[in-house]
Parts: structure tokens; sequence; C-alpha cells
């Protein structure tokens, strides 16, 4: 008698308690309250091992308070309470390339950036000078947190990057670009990319949960719900809080 194939192990974290909180895109209303949260099922879960809390990038440009939310996140970074890795999104690579780059400020301003300029009280009028203006408020431990910002980081049978990977492409060998920029090749896929990736980068009025790919981004700017997926072992939920949207 033939014996029946086992059903595949669902993905696992290997033990370890892991948070990953989709786009915030400056809406830092709904990232407080999303963070107690967080440090709220920690404590109650008492893991032995730290946490991981992953930021998966875009947290500033279209919603009103970019700078707050970059302070939450270094305020998370100063808890002892978790581990803390923070990735590079698309918003923050042209935020990047708007304070190296003169000739790239009006592009900026224009798609994304003025409310991040407000935000740090810098008026976004004025052409290639706004460049200037905002490269001499913005505070050093904001400009050090840009330069660490990291790509990807796995843990267990997941991978976290900001927007997505490229089908048919080892994860080690992953271009930049498409792990902060990548969309539709990468949504419509239902390849084994060998890792579950969990990304942002694409809003959804609700999370997506499929067997490739975990999507957090909830669209805070447009729904108001900022959302969170918490992983331990093979246990997966979503933690959200409620902001104002931006539009």
């Amino acid at each position: 008698m033939t014996g029946q194939r086992p059903s595949p192990k669902p993905p696992s974290t290997s033990g370890r308690l892991v948070y990953a909180v989709g786009d915030v895109h400056g809406h830092a209303e709904a990232l407080a309250p999303l963070l107690d949260q967080i440090r709220r099922d920690a404590a109650e879960a008492a893991p032995a091992q730290r946490p991981l809390l992953i930021f998966l990038g875009d947290y500033v440009d279209r919603g009103p308070d970019s700078r707050g939310a970059v302070d939450l996140i270094l305020a998370a970074e100063a808890d002892a309470a978790f581990e803390v890795v923070a990735l590079k999104g698309n918003h923050e690579d042209a935020m990047i390339r708007f304070l190296e780059e003169p000739g790239f400020a009006q592009a900026w301003i224009d798609n994304w950036g003025e409310a991040t300029l407000r935000s740090y009280g810098v008026d976004p009028w004025g052409g290639e000078a706004v460049q200037a203006r905002f490269g001499a408020i913005l505070p050093d431990a904001h400009r050090a947190f840009l330069g660490r910002l990291r790509l990807s980081v796995t843990v267990g049978d997941y991978l976290f990057a900001h927007a997505g990977v490229r089908p048919g492409v080892a994860l080690a060998e992953q271009a930049e670009r498409d792990l902060m920029w990548i969309r539709y090749e990468f949504l419509h896929s239902d390849a084994d990319f060998g890792k579950v990736v969990v990304h942002g980068h694409t809003p959804s009025e609700q999370p997506e949960l499929k067997a490739n790919r975990i999507n957090v981004d909830t669209g805070v700017y447009f729904t108001g719900v900022l959302t969170a997926v918490r992983l331990e072992g093979a246990d997966r939920r979503f933690l959200q809080a409620r902001g104002a949207p931006s539009r």
C-alpha cells in the first residue's frame, strides 16, 4: 500500500517572534498606537529571545508627519526590548537621491516630497535651493538613519523586503532596485521564491496572505489603517491601528 505524501510544513520563523510593520508614509499618529500594541503583545508573549521588529520601508512622504514617524522608529531602536531592523523603501531611496542630486529636487517635491519637507519645517517652493535648506535642517540622527537602512533581512522561512523580489532570480542575486521598487512581475507571480516574502510597497485595503508572499501595506494614507504582521514559529496574525487618511 502506497503511503500518502506528507503535507508540506508551514513556513516558520524557527521560533523567533517577529513583527513587520507596513508602509507608514508620514502617519506617526497611526504608528505610535501600533507600536504600543506590539510592545504589549511582546510583553505578554515573554519570548525567550528578544523579539525582532522590522520596518518595511516608506516611512516618509504623503502623510503629515514624516519627521515624527522617523523619530518613533529611532525611539524603537533605542528600546532594549527589541532588535530593530529598518529597511529602505523606494521613498527613502528617492529622498536620499534628493539630498545628493540637486537636479532631482523638483521631481521629488512634485511627486512625493512636499509633505515631507513641510514636516521638517522647510518651505517646499524655491527650486534647487530647497535641497540646501533641507540638508541644513535635517537632524544628524535622521541622516544617519537613512544611511544605515537595509535592503532585506531573512528569518527562518521568511524574507523581508520593501517591494518584493524578481521571479526567477536567486534571492542572493536580487537587484537593489527590484527589492525597493518591483511591483507587477512579483505580485502576479505564483512562483516559489525560496522564502515567503513579507513586503509592502503596493497598497491593498486588506493585508494579503498568499502562499509565496504576505503584503502588509494597507495604504494608511488613504485607508487610515496601518498594519503589522506578527510571526512566531508557524503562527501568523495581523495587528492594526488607525490614523487619519491624508487624502
